[in-house]
């Protein structure tokens, strides 16, 4: 049964998320925490920033993660499977009726009314996110690494890369 959780956790959260894979984290760990607890919250968090930290896109190196912690390399695979097979199939199928109706007005319209709904969705991880890295590491250093990260960023406009090297260097020294 877990390996038909982990595929219907991913492919629900893959075929509602709009907007690319950092907007589908937010549906990923609804289905998989809170629908098939196919692992706890924390947990899920610990995987987002494994697969934050490696090259690619976010989705799939997610869903990687959490069907290799959930049945091991078979939970890997199934994972990927179902996170590529909504876009796949949806590329194959509406490839063409995108192109003959994306200037007409419902389209554009829909595409509106999408957006406020990512940024919420967006806000609503990037609140959770920040709420377990509080939780896991005591307050100076979750403000250590909040402060330097934003300089880092912001100020002196250093790669995000070398953002998170940094931030792991720095968590793999101090804290325990």
């Amino acid at each position: 049964m877990t390996l038909l959780h982990i595929f219907l956790a991913l492919l629900v959260a893959n075929i509602l998320g709009y907007g690319g894979g950092p907007s589908t984290i937010p549906l990923i760990q609804n289905q998989v925490v809170n629908v098939y607890h196919l692992m706890s919250s924390a947990d899920f968090f610990h995987d987002l920033a494994l697969a934050n930290a490696l090259p690619g896109p976010i989705a799939t190196k997610i869903a990687v993660y959490v069907g290799f912690t959930s049945f091991g390399w078979i939970g890997a695979v199934v994972g990927l499977a179902a996170t590529i097979l909504p876009s796949a199939v949806a590329v194959v199928i509406l490839l063409e009726w995108l192109h003959h109706y994306k200037q007409t007005d419902p389209v554009k319209g829909m595409v509106l009314v999408i957006q406020p709904a990512i940024a919420v969705l967006m806000l609503v991880l990037t609140w959770n996110v920040g709420v377990s890295g509080y939780t896991s590491m005591n307050l100076i250093h979750f403000l250590i690494i909040g402060v330097l990260a934003f300089i880092a960023l912001v100020k002196l406009r250093v790669h995000p890369v070398f953002v998170i090297a940094g931030a792991l260097i720095y968590g793999a020294i101090f804290i325990r």
